[in-house]
């Protein structure tokens, strides 16, 4: 199997994983950092593929707290219900006895020569054509230093691509730095860009906090960069829902995503 871009173990138990926590893996300022939530995801998706054998068809985290380094978080699979096909399965990731994130999903596949998409990819330059994204946090060493981003259409921390619209729509291409394979828990990483979208909607610098984490997956196929097409539908109350389509540079759909999230407005950056 490709390398993980967290540091998933084994133990002596086929259904019991854990992973130690360090920066890399995690976001937030410095001595406040928390594990990201789409690690959590991502985790619980690689330990259900390799206890199962088989891959995620969707998976969904609900976030119920913090994980902060050096912590250490163990992750309990569960395996309700194994057809031929396919499984479902769940996972409880847990500090001690502090319950982190939940996930249920379904894995499997079932033999099919149909493969068709519908949604097409949006029309955007090439991700060496659009300029670098400017994550907020600037260059600390956590997971965003990780991650190279190319914004192609919308605002995502400093940079602003085109004219402000109405549409709630931001599009970024996403690659890991480093030699990692785009597989279900990678898109699971990215997916929970999601939050990014708030500032462009808003036209202000804004994020937030999510409540979770739903990822379907249709088609992975071999690619550099994911292209993230992401929608804010609407915020109200104090919380935002919002989705993502991310497709290959070739236009394979691979996976949808969608999230809750708190908002959170920030203060704009200045010059220093």
């Amino acid at each position: 199997m490709p390398e993980l871009f967290f540091d998933l173990r084994a133990t002596h138990n086929p259904h019991r994983w854990y992973l130690p926590l360090t920066p890399k893996v995690c976001v937030g300022p410095p001595g406040n950092q928390f594990m990201f939530g789409g690690v959590g995801l991502a985790s619980a998706i690689a330990a259900m593929e390799r206890t199962c054998g088989r891959p995620v068809i969707w998976a969904t985290a609900q976030y119920l707290s913090y994980a902060r380094p050096p912590q250490v978080v163990d992750l309990d699979v569960w395996v309700p219900v194994e057809g031929k096909y396919n499984s479902q399965a769940r996972v409880v990731s847990h500090v001690d006895d502090k319950e982190i994130v939940t996930v249920n999903a379904a894995l499997g596949a079932r033999p099919s020569e149909l493969s068709r998409q519908w949604m097409e990819a949006p029309d955007v330059p090439r991700p060496q054509d659009c300029p670098a994204g400017d994550h907020w946090r600037g260059e600390e060493e956590d997971l965003h230093s990780r991650l190279e981003t190319r914004v192609a259409k919308g605002r995502y921390g400093d940079q602003v691509v085109g004219p402000q619209t109405d549409d709630g729509r931001l599009i970024l291409w996403i690659r890991p730095i480093g030699d990692y394979a785009i597989d279900s828990s990678m898109l699971a990483v990215i997916a929970d860009h999601v939050p990014s979208g708030i500032g462009s909607a808003l036209g202000r610098n804004g994020g937030g906090n999510s409540l979770d984490n739903t990822i379907r997956i249709r088609h992975i196929v071999p690619t550099e960069w994911v292209l993230c097409d992401i929608r804010i539908h609407g915020i109200h109350g104090g919380f935002a829902h919002g989705s993502m389509y991310m497709f290959a540079e070739d236009g394979e759909l691979m996976a949808s995503a969608s999230q809750s999230v708190i908002v959170r407005q920030r203060e704009e950056r200045t010059e220093r």
